[in-house]
């Protein structure tokens, strides 16, 4: 199991039908409607750790949410974390076949994530 955290921002959309994601950026623009949570401080050895089947959770103060994916064995970005529905695979990309995309995702949490100050946990088990 990995846990790791980031923020929310003014301009989290999540509303990206195939994928999410989560950035070590500080900053969004309108244009990232798939990221759902920036200055992300995740350890890219501890994450190419990762196998299998595995199940994500989302957590807030006062929401979360859960989905599941396959880690791709070939990610390898220190700045970014991709998920997709689909099984496109890149080096952004962490996990394939994910039971939910950034639109998918509980908009009570989405909504809270507009707040800068909100601190989202990130589990992968």
């Amino acid at each position: 199991m990995i846990s790791f955290f980031c923020f929310g921002h003014k301009n989290i959309l999540a509303k990206h039908r195939n994928t999410l994601e989560f950035t070590k950026d500080k900053d969004l623009t309108l244009n990232g409607d798939c990221i759902v949570g920036v200055n992300a401080n995740f350890d890219l050895k501890e994450i190419k750790k990762l196998t299998g089947e595995v199940t994500i959770l989302l957590e807030t103060e006062n929401n979360k949410d859960e989905f599941q994916c396959t880690i791709n064995k070939e990610f390898n970005d220190a700045h970014e974390i991709v998920i997709r529905t689909t099984d496109f695979l890149s080096n952004r990309t962490l996990g394939i076949n994910a039971t939910k995309a950034a639109k998918d995702l509980n908009r009570d949490l989405i909504e809270e994530l507009k707040d800068e100050s909100v601190k989202l946990k990130i589990t992968i088990k």
